[in-house]
């Protein structure tokens, strides 16, 4: 069976390292702060919050705790609060060591598409773009492939890009691959998924 959002959630919780900084993207990704169990790890979200702890439980929500997907969080004892503008300086001055995204679509070069659907409402991008370029190790995670069934690992990219090759390693709810030169190699299957179905669900080139 292939992974539901949690388990994708869970496996990109193995990716963190003890001391490290890590961006939460909205979406599949927020989830990750349910997993992060006793690693040493800070979570920081743009909108101006060092230090985030899991989702509340119901009944304990602080409606002015909110992470950038303005979903209700909980703070933890070294929690520090501040402007936007400190937030993107951390972002942009290399001091996050990995951002955990969602997409719309990955190219096998490693090229993102997560900010926009031409023709459709669009909020703004977010700090996808600054996150991209500024961080050491940006992980996708994704459905494989759209309601339609197509993939979206892809030869290249069909949306407006978020940045040209920036995408380490892509969690989704077949498997795990990463972006190495020449196209995409499978690290791992999700339970009971093969490597055949993981292969024909991708149209990126898989070496």
């Amino acid at each position: 069976m292939p992974w539901d959002r949690n388990q994708m959630a869970a496996r990109a919780a193995q990716e963190l390292e003890d001391g490290m900084y890590v961006n939460l993207g909205i979406g599949i990704p927020t989830l990750v702060a349910n997993y992060v169990g006793d690693k040493d790890i800070t979570l920081q979200s743009e909108n101006g919050m060092l230090g985030m702890g899991p989702f509340p439980y119901e009944g304990e929500e602080d409606p002015d705790l909110i992470n950038a997907g303005k979903q209700t969080i909980t703070e933890l004892p070294k929690t520090a609060y501040f402007d936007s503008a400190m937030s993107f300086g951390m972002i942009r001055g290399g001091k996050i060591a990995a951002a955990i995204l969602g997409a719309m679509e990955v190219a096998e070069n490693g090229d993102l598409a997560n900010w926009m659907i031409p023709g459709k409402l669009v909020k703004g991008m977010g700090g996808a773009m600054d996150l991209v370029a500024g961080v050491e190790k940006v992980v996708v995670v994704m459905d494989h492939q759209n309601k339609a069934g197509e993939s979206k690992l892809l030869k290249s990219c069909t949306l407006p890009l978020t940045g040209t090759g920036v995408v380490d390693r892509i969690i989704t709810n077949l498997g795990v691959l990463d972006v190495v030169e020449g196209g995409l190699k499978i690290v791992e299957c999700a339970e009971g998924v093969t490597e055949e179905e993981l292969r024909a669900a991708t149209e990126a080139t898989i070496v």
